[in-house]
């Protein structure tokens, strides 16, 4: 092993003069391969006598770790020389603008939906999600309304089978669900949305299916209002801080006493006009304190318990909030729907 130092000397000054990869393997086989300048002196261990082997190969070895670790540190230092010249040439100038990608605009009702969810939630309302296909009883007579009301009649309703199974005409059955799946003694605070099937004729202004937004809150001590104050919170998110509301006394089988809620026409700002029909008002939904039928029906004491519910039309709501004057454009895939509801957030 004289020549160890004289080997080590050769090999740096080969790895010296290597610039790329294909060099530093040809240098490598030139000491470390089959026949090279290293490996043949494995050839000489034979020769030796017994208590010099020993020695000779641990020589040996060591001389192969040093040589393979000049080898090695020369290739990390020409991948990373590689690696920031790629870097270096590859580099994107992300100072440019970037390409503009055409993007769809969401559904409209799913965006006002959405909305309203928000706004609830913030409130401390849970979003609540039921059957399509109801039963008569959930549908109609829990909610206070008896065989041969003329909500039940065959011209308002789509019955599956025998009058007892039907395609809900409310989400209303999403409440009284709710309520039933408590001991009686637990407060409910929820909104349901979903979609509502009724056998109307399709037109500029109904359709058989639409999408509503009902709400149900139960608690004691709970007023009209109550019902007036989440009623503020929701149109002035929905049509501005300006929106006023108010109520006019109506009748609904499920709440006593019931009211119209309606808000302050946001175009005409009271004045009178063809959208507001020189009222200055527009009707948006229904509500009214739980009647004490329904409250005791679904396990509520009516002397302990109170509440109020309510109901927008979704696409009321959005027809109103984005100037859309046929319900019909929400389920016919008219571009102009994205189209007016861009403007409208933009």
């Amino acid at each position: 092993m004289e020549n160890k130092e004289e080997i080590l000397k050769n090999l740096k000054e080969k790895l010296d003069s290597v610039t790329n990869l294909n060099s530093l393997n040809d240098v490598k086989t030139e000491f470390l391969g089959k026949k090279g300048s290293i490996t043949a002196l494995s050839s000489i261990i034979g020769s030796l006598p017994v208590e010099e082997k020993k020695t000779f190969g641990a020589e040996l070895n060591k001389l192969k770790a040093e040589a393979t670790s000049l080898l090695e540190s020369k290739r990390e230092e020409i991948e990373t020389k590689i690696l920031n010249e790629k870097l270096a040439n590859e580099k994107i100038d992300i100072s440019l603008p970037s390409t503009k990608l055409p993007v769809g605009a969401p559904n409209i009702l799913e965006h006002l939906i959405e909305e309203v969810e928000e706004v609830f939630m913030s409130m401390g309302y849970d979003v609540v999600d039921g059957p399509e296909i109801e039963e008569d009883k959930y549908n109609f007579e829990l909610l206070n309304i008896p065989k041969g009301h003329p909500a039940r009649d065959a011209q308002d309703t789509f019955y599956i089978e025998d009058e007892t199974i039907l395609l809900r005409s409310q989400t209303s059955p999403v409440q009284v669900r709710t309520m039933l799946s408590t001991d009686g003694n637990t407060p409910v605070r929820m909104i349901c949305p979903g979609k509502t099937y009724r056998r109307d004729a399709d037109d500029a202004t109904h359709s058989h299916q639409f999408m509503q937004i009902e709400g149900l809150l139960v608690d004691k001590n709970i007023s009209l209002s109550d019902l007036k104050g989440t009623f503020d919170v929701i149109a002035k998110k929905l049509f501005g801080e300006d929106c006023r509301t108010r109520f006019r006394p109506s009748y609904y089988q499920f709440t006593e006493p019931s009211v119209e809620t309606d808000i302050s026409c946001f175009k005409c700002h009271g004045e009178g006009c063809s959208l507001c029909k020189n009222t200055g008002w527009i009707t948006v939904s229904g509500a009214g304190m739980v009647h004490p039928n329904v409250l005791r029906n679904c396990g509520y004491d009516p002397n302990v318990w109170s509440g109020f519910a309510f109901g927008f039309g979704a696409e009321r709501l959005a027809m109103l909030k984005y100037g859309i004057n046929d319900i019909r454009t929400f389920y016919q895939t008219d571009l102009r729907e994205s189209a007016t509801f861009d403007r409208k957030e933009a």
